[in-house]
């Protein structure tokens, strides 16, 4: 036996109670982590794939202003999401559009 438990039945009770509290605790703080955990995978699994192009939208018109990669983390706010053949057509079609400097 550990001879660093106390000797008598109250204390030995006393120490039994308070591990079964700290265990109740740590169990519900495991549930807690469990059910957040599966709440943040069923988030990014349901998330939309993002648009492979966007456009961005000029915030006095609302007219397009530049084609970005849909991953472009300069793409601004205000943005909608084109198809491929649309941001081509808007790239040759509208000479005030231009192309992010980072699409490669």
């Amino acid at each position: 036996m550990p001879d660093d438990l106390p000797p008598d039945l109250d204390r030995l009770h006393t120490l039994r109670t308070w591990h079964a509290m700290w265990l109740e605790c740590i169990d519900r703080q495991i549930a807690y982590v469990r059910k957040r955990q599966a709440e943040e995978e069923r988030g990014r699994r349901s998330r939309p794939k993002p648009a492979d192009w966007v456009v961005e939208l000029s915030r006095a018109t609302s007219g397009p202003l530049q084609v970005h990669d849909g991953a472009c983390g300069m793409k601004g706010k205000r943005h909608r999401a084109v198809s491929r053949d649309e941001a081509r057509r808007l790239l040759t079609a509208v000479p005030a559009i231009r192309a992010c400097v980072r699409i490669k």
